[in-house]
């Protein structure tokens, strides 16, 4: 079991053939652009299940891609193929966009041996690794347990006490979008950021589609005024980026990072909750 929230495309090459290991294909379009269509049948790692973020949440609430109750992700892994004990090494097509938030997610729901392959498929192609094509080979079901790890998860009253409190709170929107200089590119949010919030826009943190080298994390989280000594809830415009803050402390040591899962789209879409403008 690899210690680090990353894994190696060699690693994952020594071990794809483990009936221990699932490799788990993360999707979700590019804000603005929902027709995007999956890159999955065109070309995946052998053996990857699909894995649609949007499918998988709770479709009853208005806010996109929330966390599904326990109970119905343990039905949607279980036809996935997916079960308790394996290894799950989490990608994405464009090397880190919706790969850590399905990562924090099955974190989210008690799994503690899942990770991101580093750089993604577009690494894995680019050392001429093989792929498959279609649909892909259905999985025997499996049983999975999924036990919500309410540590790891933000609401809006969690959020709200951690800002009375002066808990670290680290925003991966752009800065002109953090500052209210910028409107939301969803419609009807208000524009700025929760009061005392930190801010390091996530593209900051990755290079070529991976994170970039640890010591270039820990300046960047230095810069940001972040201590890592302590916990730290991320946030972002709808649960995704922030994913990419957490993963990016775990590897830099700070595990206990959980992620406001309504983020900007709920709290900027409320007129119950204070918004500043402006830098800190």
């Amino acid at each position: 079991m690899p210690q680090s929230p990353l894994v190696s495309t060699q690693w994952l090459a020594d071990n794809l053939a483990s009936p221990d290991v699932v490799v788990v294909n993360a999707w979700l379009p590019p804000l603005g652009q929902p027709d995007v269509p999956p890159e999955y049948e065109d070309g995946h790692i052998p053996g990857a299940v699909f894995f649609d973020v949007d499918a998988l949440s709770d479709t009853s609430s208005t806010l996109p891609h929330m966390l599904p109750p326990a109970h119905v992700f343990s039905s949607m892994m279980r036809r996935l193929g997916i079960g308790d004990g394996q290894t799950i090494v989490v990608y994405d097509g464009s090397g880190l966009w919706s790969a850590p938030r399905v990562w924090w997610t099955f974190r989210a729901m008690g799994v503690k041996d899942v990770h991101v392959l580093d750089g993604g498929l577009p690494k894995w192609v680019a050392e001429g690794r093989p792929v498959e094509d279609g649909p892909g080979q259905p999985r025997g079901e499996r049983h999975f347990t999924a036990r919500l790890d309410n540590s790891l998860v933000a609401d809006v009253e969690k959020m709200l006490r951690a800002l009375e409190s002066g808990h670290q709170v680290l925003d991966a929107r752009p800065r002109a979008r953090f500052a209210g200089a910028a409107p939301e590119p969803r419609a009807g949010l208000r524009s700025g950021h929760m009061p005392g919030a930190l801010n390091l826009p996530f593209a900051e943190l990755m290079s070529d589609g991976r994170l970039r080298p640890l010591e270039e994390l820990i300046a960047a989280f230095d810069e940001a005024r972040v201590d890592r000594t302590k916990p730290v809830i991320t946030t972002c415009g709808s649960g995704v980026s922030a994913a990419v803050l957490s993963l990016a402390l775990a590897v830099a040591g700070q595990y206990q990072s959980p992620v406001y899962d309504g983020s900007w789209t709920e709290w900027g879409g409320r007129d119950d909750t204070p918004v500043v403008t402006g830098e800190d």
